[in-house]
């Protein structure tokens, strides 16, 4: 039977590149829900190519102009988070890929595992932020949590017919971004064009400023923890610039198992969608004579202090890691905005984690308060 997707970000990175596998397997999937936050054009090009029961726009002044170009073509429309939150219950969904942005994609995942949706998940700031409310609440629904991001997809695929042997550790792959191996002195005169040329991926502009800042990577760390239930000791990163090896899995007998293949995202998407099945299709090979050389090194924490951060706010614990969220985001948009420099993205993110109030066992409102109190402080620092 074919798996009925709801498409949570359709029109971002992830979105668009998850549309393009649904549609070269219409044997396979069908896209019951699309939703976007304001970029109501390609949401309506979406809904008119793919047919899907219900969107929604999350902007809700665009709602009559979604509406009237889909109302006759038999697509329930609707607007706003609280829309959001009650389609991703609906009894027509199997699947719900969450590729919205940032914190944003907490809630709806949240009422979507409530609803006993399996979730694939793009959008890690959700277990960055809430990571034990959410592991906790997927095991007590039956609910199946698939990774999208390439490396997690890679740890989840190396440990398929391996859930009875313990980890010793796993190892996250990091591309080291466009600036990998430059001093602070460079980094201190990064424009923002420079930030948003990545060398191997092509990916939304927050994730690709993550990327280049290595908060991409701590974000990767701490959702990776709680993913595969792993102790803080357990994860390790190291530095790949040809990001072929996507990520290791470390069993306890030494024995080290890797997922390879050519930076293309639709891969991990296709195999989360579809799991437990790998299916056909025409994406690139990955030829070792291509790349003769594979090079791994050590990340430099001191110089790209956000990946430092990350690890500091996991060992932390509590609303840690949601105030390192928040702030980065903060942080992020105002460099992309050039209202502060790449260096002073750190400095944001470490304040705000000195500033904000520490909770040792948050629960969703703790969350949600820590996560607004965190941007105030950090929009107060960017205003001076």
């Amino acid at each position: 039977m074919k798996k009925r997707i709801a498409v949570l970000g359709s029109t971002g990175s992830i979105g668009t590149q998850a549309l393009e596998v649904i549609q070269a397997h219409p044997e396979a999937f069908e896209v019951e829900v699309l939703t976007a936050h304001n970029n109501a054009d390609l949401l309506i090009t979406q809904a008119l190519a793919v047919k899907p029961n219900v969107v929604v726009i999350g902007q809700e002044t665009l709602y009559d102009k979604v509406f009237e170009a889909l109302d006759a073509h038999n697509i329930k429309v609707y607007a706003g988070k609280n829309a959001l939150n009650s389609v991703v219950q609906m009894d027509t969904i199997d699947v719900v890929l969450t590729a919205m942005v940032g914190y944003s994609g907490l809630e709806p995942t949240i009422k979507a595992i409530e609803a006993g949706k399996n979730i694939a998940l793009a959008n890690k700031e959700t277990l960055v932020v809430a990571g034990q409310l959410i592991t906790d609440l997927a095991r007590a629904k039956g609910v199946n949590i698939y990774p999208v991001d390439s490396e997690h997809s890679a740890i989840f695929q190396c440990l398929v017919g391996e859930f009875h042997n313990p980890i010793e550790k796993i190892i996250l792959t990091a591309s080291g971004g466009p600036f990998r191996g430059k001093g602070q002195q460079f980094l201190s005169t990064v424009t923002r064009e420079q930030a948003l040329k990545h060398p191997n991926w092509d990916m939304g502009a927050k994730i690709t400023i993550d990327s280049a800042s290595l908060m991409n990577k701590g974000l990767e760390v701490i959702e990776a923890k709680w993913l595969f239930h792993l102790q803080n000791q357990q994860i390790d990163v190291v530095v790949h610039p040809q990001s072929i090896v996507h990520s290791l899995v470390q069993f306890q007998d030494g024995s080290l198992k890797a997922q390879l293949g050519l930076p293309d995202m639709k891969l991990p998407i296709q195999y989360a969608l579809s799991y437990p099945h790998r299916l056909k299709n025409s994406f690139p090979r990955f030829n070792f004579v291509d790349y003769p050389q594979l090079t791994f090194e050590k990340p430099d924490v001191e110089t790209f202090r956000n990946l430092a951060l990350a690890f500091a706010a996991m060992e932390q614990g509590g609303n840690a890691a949601c105030v390192l969220n928040a702030a980065n985001e903060v942080a992020v948009q105002a460099f992309l905005e050039k209202k502060v420099g790449f260096l002073q993205m750190s400095d944001i993110i470490e304040s705000c984690l000195a500033k904000v109030a520490y909770i040792a066992h948050p629960a969703l409102t703790d969350y949600m308060a820590t996560d607004q109190e965190t941007r105030r402080v950090a929009q107060e620092m960017i205003k001076f």
